[in-house]
């Protein structure tokens, strides 16, 4: 009877173990696959636009799937597992400096707030932090090869920006026509007729998107055009000297309210 008593208690907690760590093994397929789901979210609803460069968006698109195809590996393991009652051993878990499970928790946690909370363009505001510029720094982006357009009001303000860089002498635009698009900022060191139109630039994701633009005269005071608001604007270049320097402006002749584009950003 005493002999059998040791065989038993193994037998109980060998039951137990697996027991016990059984939620381990599907915390990880619900991490794996929030992520994918994220991913593809965010390529369905165009919010991918906010957060990487297109050039990459193949990358996390094939990402997301992979994710998906791996958590559904990993199920069909574990309820092969379950059905041949195969225990799940603890010990095989790779060491991490968190306790079991929480790595996973987190990445969990980390991609359901990415569900909840949805992704938005910087701002004005952001923009103004992190200094507007018109030219675009060569440690910032590689540039693009350029071809001058035969008509100045075809160019984009990009095009405009990318045309200082190559010459950036500003009387050199003089009473050229513009037509160009961009979110309104109210930069704290222009007279109040100015604004700033601009646009972000990015180069591989969120994190190193640069804010360009140009100042923008104005026949009123700015307050009437809201920081944040997309514009379109036409009228004639011509030079000033603003914050101390002579730059290139726009004489505006015409400033139409237009929606936020579905890509705000640049390249």
């Amino acid at each position: 009877m005493s002999a059998n008593l040791p065989s038993r208690r193994r037998r109980r907690d060998d039951k137990r173990s697996p027991r016990s760590f059984s939620f381990l093994p599907w915390l990880d397929v619900l991490a794996i696959s929030s992520w994918g789901v994220l991913f593809l979210k965010y390529w369905m609803t165009g919010k991918l636009y906010l957060l990487i460069h297109p050039n990459y968006m193949g990358l996390t698109i094939v990402a997301g799937v992979g994710l998906l195809v791996i958590a559904a590996i990993k199920v069909l393991v574990l309820l092969n597992a379950r059905r041949r009652s195969v225990p799940l051993d603890p010990g095989s878990q790779h060491l991490t400096l968190f306790p079991p499970g929480w790595g996973n928790m987190l990445l969990l946690v980390t991609a359901v707030l990415g569900l909840v909370v949805e992704p938005r363009a910087f701002a004005s505001q952001a923009a103004i932090h992190r200094g507007i510029t018109d030219s675009l720094v060569s440690t910032r982006i590689q540039h693009q090869s350029f071809t001058a357009s035969t008509r100045p009001e075809d160019r984009t303000l990009i095009d405009w920006i990318r045309t200082l860089n190559v010459y950036p002498e500003p009387d050199a635009y003089t009473d050229q026509k513009v037509k160009v698009q961009g979110f309104v900022v109210h930069a704290p060191e222009l007279p109040k007729n100015y604004i700033l139109i601009s646009r972000f630039i990015i180069t591989c994701c969120a994190a190193d998107v640069y804010p360009v633009g140009l100042p923008v005269k104005l026949a009123q005071s700015r307050d009437a055009y809201k920081p944040d608001s997309w514009l379109e604007i036409q009228g004639h270049m011509q030079t000033e000297n603003l914050a101390g320097r002579r730059q290139l402006t726009i004489q505006s002749t015409s400033l139409q309210p237009i929606p936020e584009p579905k890509n705000p950003y640049d390249y």
